[in-house]
């Protein structure tokens, strides 16, 4: 039995009524058409702004997830669609429905802890806390509440989206995510993961698309810019760093 969730997401081109605005004048969505996905995990990766979380929180929210993050039992009390390409983007799904799933937002994790406090003092949702650690997330660092999200809220059998979850942790811990990833997927679990991390996107056999210029692009992990880049600065940070300054002087002379 095939061990994913879903097989693909495809843009449907010819709903799109104008290319030139945002986010469909990104060119990684301007040429999207259809992406398949990894049964365990797929990467996107690339700069700031080349549409990789906005692709990411459409999947999420056509799968009943907000924009800011959470749960789909936490969804149910308030969700719209925030992004005008969640509308226009369709999911190929297998016929396993998965028992679990979150969408972590870095960005908007803050925002998404106070809205569970929020939750845990109404008489009709709480107790929601116990899957976070048992106290308010705001009490724990950033590192530690994702942690416990990892360990104690996450259960297997599901389908997870995180955005930049490096965000939160430390290399050691972007390690221990890196173990806790590999127990759920062999707990029948499916992870898209934008990310810009290269200690995350390592995990193996994996598959990392590149959003860029370009457009989407399947690349092997020694092919990244984030790897390489990451392996020239650890191979000569002094060059590196001698050669980037340098240039920063010039340039300030100049001016």
């Amino acid at each position: 039995m095939t061990r994913h969730f879903l097989h693909s997401v495809a843009l449907d081109r010819g709903t799109v009524s104008d290319w030139d605005t945002h986010p469909f004048s990104v060119p990684a969505i301007r040429q999207l058409k259809n992406l398949e996905l990894h049964p365990k995990v797929t990467f996107f990766v690339g700069e700031n702004g080349s549409g990789k979380s906005t692709l990411l929180e459409a999947i999420a929210e056509k799968l009943g997830f907000r924009s800011s993050g959470g749960s789909r039992v936490e969804s149910q009390f308030k969700h719209d669609y925030a992004s005008p390409l969640t509308p226009l983007i369709s999911l190929s799904r297998t016929s396993n429905r998965p028992m679990d799933g979150f969408f972590l937002r870095a960005e908007s994790f803050h925002n998404w802890a106070t809205e569970l406090d929020e939750l845990e003092a109404t008489p009709f949702c709480g107790g929601v806390l116990k899957s976070y650690g048992g106290k308010s997330l705001h009490a724990q660092s950033h590192g530690e509440s994702f942690l416990n999200l990892l360990t104690q809220r996450i259960d297997g059998h599901g389908i997870y989206l995180f955005d930049e979850p490096e965000a939160a942790l430390s290399p050691q811990r972007q390690l221990s995510m890196l173990v806790r990833l590999h127990d759920l997927v062999d707990e029948f679990s499916q992870f898209i993961i934008a990310t810009h991390s290269p200690l995350i996107m390592a995990y193996p056999d994996a598959w990392i698309y590149q959003f860029g210029p370009e457009g989407i692009e399947r690349v092997n992990y020694e092919d990244t810019e984030h790897y390489q880049i990451t392996r020239g600065f650890m191979r000569d940070h002094k060059g590196m760093l001698k050669r980037l300054l340098r240039r920063e002087d010039e340039l300030d002379f100049e001016g």
